[in-house]
């Protein structure tokens, strides 16, 4: 029996709403938008900085310079008050610590911040990649962003983007098919692609 549920999923693919589907179906808790705002609440920062560094990298340089990071556990997080301090990697570290809080509440969904690789030992979560075809991904983001907003490349750094996430937080291939137990195609549409990853878990569809 499947207690949380990670989702990882190429941008544009439609994998948020269909993690969203399988949660309310499910019945379950949805860490996508909400697992920002607990962070921002828990580490004192506006909720709009939390988002700027959410699935973000900080650059090799702001790597290498800094210091004085707080390490503490989750409950315990001390407040932060500038970007100096808040960054990236700060952001990836208390994301780790509510997701793998959340596996031991269970009953949640977690969308995309290395959740396959958080969680990756424990047997009680259901990893899924959500991928799509090319011409779906395109449409799907022009409709967001405008179609005259460089659609191709706003795709290909978005997925370039979480690569080197998981790779410098969890030293790990985002794409690499050994960390999921399904791949799936949203190119049946949303609904239909949240009913197979609750059949492959054994659950409702």
């Amino acid at each position: 029996m499947y207690r949380v549920l990670t989702v990882a999923r190429e941008y544009g693919s439609g994998g948020a709403r269909i993690a969203g589907l399988a949660a309310a179906r499910l019945g379950w808790q949805l860490l996508d938008n909400a697992l920002i705002d607990e962070i921002a609440r828990a580490a004192r920062v506006d909720p709009a900085l939390a988002r700027r560094f959410d699935e973000r990298a900080d650059t090799w340089m702001h790597r290498l310079s800094r210091h004085g990071l707080w390490f503490g556990a989750f409950e315990g997080v001390a407040p932060v008050a500038t970007t100096d301090i808040f960054d990236a990697e700060t952001m990836a570290q208390l994301t780790r610590a509510l997701i793998e809080h959340a596996y031991e509440t269970g009953n949640c969904v977690v969308v995309g911040r290395g959740g396959q690789c958080i969680l990756q030992a424990c047997p009680e979560a259901f990893h899924v990649f959500v991928y799509a075809p090319w011409e779906d991904k395109a449409a799907r983001v022009g409709r967001r962003v405008g179609t005259g907003t460089g659609v191709p490349e706003t795709i290909r750094g978005m997925d370039a983007e979480r690569a080197r996430y998981v790779r410098l937080n969890f030293g790990q291939d985002w794409a690499d098919r050994h960390l999921y137990d399904l791949l799936v195609s949203s190119k049946p549409g949303d609904e239909a692609t949240a009913s197979i990853i609750l059949a492959a878990m054994g659950g409702k569809g």
